[in-house]
């Protein structure tokens, strides 16, 4: 009996050493607020989740701009994601644990500790800027940071929590604005990046601000911001340009006096948005999303006078967003609408102004016809909303940039999903991060080699460009800067691998850009 229990303590001190080991070898770093813990990755590296990067946007600080995080005391936990900014929770499970305390960031380095600095790229979730989170699978960092790369997701405020404005928000702001507080907390979040990530591996010198669909609208609106000067050094937009339709303050603020009213607020300003500060956040992100009558623009970026100057298509078109090298493309099938011909035509109207009956024309709807179907781009139904809501915006971005001189390259992403004939719409998203998943999870497969080959590339290319500006090297398809003349872009796909081609949609396009022209100084250009 004694020898067992000889034998039984000596085991239990075994693993009480071992765990001990094991606590004493997770990372602890010092940053703004205090000591943190994070997590060892297998096989090298470290990563640290749920990072405050400002404090909690609750109560009175609802709808300000985000505050200084506030030091702790001890180690402080960050091992797991922080919970989802307050959404609707149909778009994915994880979103149903969403709060209004939820201005967190995480961070992956391949190398722990760091013994040289390494580019940094810091992601910002699509979701149409109402939903949206960094905890879901496909957004891991590892595999990205395995290239050489510190990665950092960011969470920031969404929907009406996000960019609610109205005037007595207005009155009481520093800024003499309102709106914006999701691109607040972006611009927090690169600010947190920029004092803290060397302690993390990261150069501070080398940041690449990159996003996908509202994130990367987010992405070329904040390029276009004063504010972002030394915070960014370059930028990638998938599926997201700037060319999409955005509110001034004055509208938006009218919005939020409806919404205000509405819920039966007062009608002094001041004792309105005390009112509404006053609601459950769940509840007012719930309510607004089903309000009849009230334009998604509520819930949007605005032309805030601060943040945002003007117009951001404008900016570009002037040549006057920040001059750093930038990436921005699409995919060849982004969407499909369900719409009859005569909401076909309404919405070529309304993108195409007075040049309506030519692009009818073009897309085989004219003189009764009901469409023509692309080999590469679909139907009809497909064509319309890419070509507006995406694919011409970065075909004029690049147009725009290049002839001002400034560093851009254009892609195209046409990797079929597993099972479908077409790409779609955030399906570049687990090739850029390098997260193939099984069937069964979110954005899984299954994926083949071929697949793989994508990904191993698309991740080269874009790690490549955080390290110096230019997305070449590593043995890859020379990838040619855009210019005026022949418009080259790359085009990812299975069949041929990364393949450069010309002029994208030249005639389209350049129907686009003319019909908006109609429309840009009601600044509410873009697809309808």
């Amino acid at each position: 009996m004694k020898l067992l229990t000889t034998g039984f303590s000596i085991a239990l001190l075994s693993s009480i050493a071992v765990v001990a080991l094991a606590a004493e070898s997770d990372p602890i770093v010092q940053v703004t607020g205090g000591q943190m813990k994070g997590s060892s990755i297998p096989g090298g590296g470290a990563t640290f989740k749920g990072v405050p990067f400002a404090q909690p946007p609750v109560g009175d600080l609802r709808w300000r701009e985000p505050a200084p995080v506030k030091s702790w005391t001890g180690v402080r936990d960050a091992q797991d994601f922080g919970p989802p900014c307050t959404q609707q929770a149909s778009r994915n499970q994880k979103s149903q644990a969403s709060q209004e305390d939820c201005l967190t960031l995480n961070v992956w380095t391949a190398e722990w500790p760091s013994k040289s600095p390494k580019p940094v790229m810091v992601w910002l979730y699509g979701g149409g800027n109402t939903a949206g989170l960094t905890s879901v699978e496909y957004l891991d960092g590892t595999s990205l940071s395995r290239r050489g790369i510190v990665v950092v997701t960011v969470n920031y405020r969404v929907g009406l929590l996000g960019f609610f404005a109205h005037p007595g928000l207005t009155a009481e702001s520093p800024h003499h604005s309102s709106g914006n507080y999701g691109l607040m907390d972006q611009v927090a979040a690169l600010k947190w990046v920029h004092e803290n990530i060397a302690k993390l591996g990261g150069d501070p010198g080398r940041v690449t601000l990159f996003g996908q669909s509202a994130g990367g609208i987010d992405t070329a609106y904040l390029a276009t911001s004063p504010s972002l000067k030394g915070l960014i050094h370059r930028s990638i937009q998938e599926s997201g340009s700037p060319i999409h339709p955005i509110g001034t303050l004055a509208q938006v603020e009218q919005l939020g006096v409806k919404f205000a009213e509405s819920q039966k607020a007062p009608a002094d300003a001041a004792e309105a948005v005390k009112f509404l500060r006053a609601r459950p956040a769940a509840e007012l992100q719930k309510i607004a999303a089903s309000t009849v009558g009230l334009e998604s623009l509520m819930m949007w970026p605005l032309i805030d006078g601060t943040l945002i100057p003007k117009y951001p298509a404008l900016t570009y078109q002037e040549g006057k967003e920040l001059p750093i090298p930038m990436i921005t493309g699409s995919n060849a099938h982004e969407e499909a609408r369900n719409y009859d011909i005569e909401a076909m035509k309404r919405v070529i109207k309304a993108n195409f102004g007075s040049l309506a009956p030519k692009a009818e024309e073009f897309y085989g709807l004219a003189n009764g016809g009901t469409g023509k179907e692309d080999p590469l781009y679909g139907t009809t139904l497909a064509q319309i909303p890419t070509d507006t809501k995406h694919r011409c915006g970065a075909v004029f971005e690049s147009f725009w940039r290049s002839s001002h001189g400034r560093t851009t390259y254009q892609y195209q992403f046409d990797v079929p999903i597993a099972g479908e004939p077409f790409t779609k719409h955030t399906a570049e998203i687990p090739f850029v991060f390098g997260n193939l998943l099984p069937p069964g999870m979110p954005m899984g497969g299954p994926y083949t080699d071929a697949d793989r080959k994508v990904s191993n590339d698309i991740q080269t290319y874009w790690a490549n460009f955080a390290r110096t500006g230019n997305p070449n090297g590593n043995g890859l398809p020379e990838w040619p800067k855009a210019n005026p003349k022949s418009r080259p872009y790359l085009e990812f796909t299975i069949h041929d691998g990364p393949v450069v081609r010309e002029a994208q949609r030249r005639e389209l396009c350049e129907m686009y850009i003319e019909g908006l022209k109609e429309t840009i100084p009601g600044n509410t250009a873009g697809s309808r």
